[in-house]
């Protein structure tokens, strides 16, 4: 394909994958491209509003160093993480603190047969995303399906490694069965917490490249013994630092309302005015990409099928005397049967009151109905009531559309192939959370790639 840098690009999407994008084309030398934002501010999932001089999130919260695409946004602005240093407890149904893993409590006696069997699965897991799933953890999902991986190394190094695996296509399985197949069902256990209590669905629902592409087993491990980062002004200052040292920084409050593909370029209206580009970039949601664009009929059938999670953030006053000392999770209500429970309480800044603290809950499974926003909230104040931490005032709330995926009949059919294999017709690419993975890093990796595939 032949390069031309002159290219007049128009990127639609001013969150992680956006900025990133406009990034990684800055620095394979492209400098005409237009980023258009239709919020007042970047970040998308990465908002951190402020409350008495503090930032809190009600988006992402941490990240962790294998956080490769993150480092390279830091790097480029010139900062580094340095917020405060993150830990959590557990707490029980009826609110008391407990720990399900330390073999040292009483409590716990009972289970040290379980707990010697996960440690043993553990390890046998790690050896098995090294062997027999090798490739697994490749960003995005191209090939999958077809025992294939193609894309940078998983560790950082900036290679380009390509393979075939048929093993890879178990991927496809909802996690659940992918470790019942191979014996390691307790690790579910350990994945759970930065999984399903970080708003990313149930493990019997969830096909396992989404849950091992975002949680690999070092960033796994990171999350178990709180390698984390933190951002003193929040994850959402990552985008804004990036997006002010872009060339050309995101244009916001940009409503589309029509994008139309013909004579070889893209005329895309904002605000009611029509702008002609060479080039389109979609990293907003694809699954509502149809209702703006000349879409073709392969492009409403693919992206009709696209799912995602109802994850509901309050951001909490509790009482005078009532704030937590710490992080707590809540493992028994990240179950199905508890959907529309707290699965978390965010301490942000450990020990202090008067701080916002932020709930975390699902209310949605694909086998069931969905529960309403409402009831949601009351129950999550009943939480958190039980928990200690009744709450004396909600001052922000935020019902996310998060993490578009596909479930596994579709994974398994070559959704993702057949998205990869549209990519640049029309003049049109596709990016964003669904190509890769809602995070912010492997939404911002994808971006890296598809810069290196089609943009060099």
């Amino acid at each position: 394909m032949e390069t031309n840098h002159d290219e007049k690009i128009c990127i639609i999407g001013a969150g992680p994958s956006g900025l990133t994008m406009g990034m990684y084309l800055e620095k394979a030398g492209y400098k005409n491209y237009t980023i258009l934002e239709k919020n007042d501010h970047v970040g998308g999932k990465c908002n951190s509003p402020e409350y008495k001089g503090k930032r809190y999130e009600m988006g992402a919260i941490m990240g962790v160093p294998s956080y490769y695409a993150v480092k390279d946004a830091m790097d480029f602005c010139g900062f580094t993480y340095d917020g405060p240093q993150l830990n959590r407890n557990y707490k029980r149904l009826d609110g008391s603190v407990y720990d399900p893993f330390d073999p040292k409590k009483p409590y716990n006696i009972p289970k040290l047969p379980r707990l010697m069997k996960l440690k043993n699965q553990m390890k046998k897991l790690g050896t098995l995303l090294e062997t027999k799933y090798k490739g697994y953890d490749v960003n995005g999902h191209r090939g999958v399906a077809e025992g294939r991986y193609e894309g940078f190394d998983a560790n950082g190094t900036g290679e380009w490694v390509t393979g075939e695996n048929p093993n890879l296509k178990d991927l496809a399985l909802p996690f659940k069965e992918f470790c019942e197949l191979n014996g390691v069902e307790l690790t579910q256990d350990i994945w759970i917490g930065p999984f399903t209590a970080f708003g990313y669905g149930y493990f019997d629902e969830i096909p396992a490249a989404y849950v091992l592409k975002y949680l690999d087993f070092q960033t796994t491990m990171n999350f178990v013994r709180c390698n984390l980062w933190t951002w003193k002004d929040g994850t959402q200052h990552i985008w804004e630092r990036l997006n002010d040292h872009l060339a050309h920084s995101a244009v916001l409050n940009q409503t589309i309302t029509k994008v139309e593909r013909r004579d070889n370029h893209v005329y895309v209206t904002a605000n009611g005015e029509t702008t002609e580009y060479d080039k389109v970039i979609v990293t907003a949601p694809l699954q509502f990409m149809p209702d703006y664009f000349d879409a073709s009929e392969e492009e409403k059938n693919l992206f009709s099928k696209i799912e995602y999670e109802r994850y509901d953030v309050l951001a909490c006053l509790p009482k005078k005397g009532q704030y937590p000392p710490i992080s707590y999770y809540m493992f028994d209500n990240m179950a199905v049967k508890r959907l529309g429970h707290l699965m978390v309480l965010y301490c942000r800044w450990k020990g202090e009151e008067d701080q916002v603290i932020t709930t975390y809950a699902l209310r949605k499974h694909k086998d069931g109905k969905e529960i309403p926003y409402e009831e949601c909230k009351q129950t999550v104040l009943e939480d958190m009531k039980i928990c200690g931490c009744e709450v004396d005032k909600v001052i922000n709330e935020q019902s996310w559309y998060y993490f578009p995926h596909v479930f596994s009949e579709d994974y398994k059919n070559g959704w993702y192939e057949k998205v990869e294999a549209m990519q640049g017709q029309n003049n049109t690419y596709y990016a964003g959370e669904v190509m890769g993975f809602g995070d912010m890093d492997e939404t911002s990796q994808y971006s890296k790639e598809l810069v290196y595939r089609f943009f060099k």
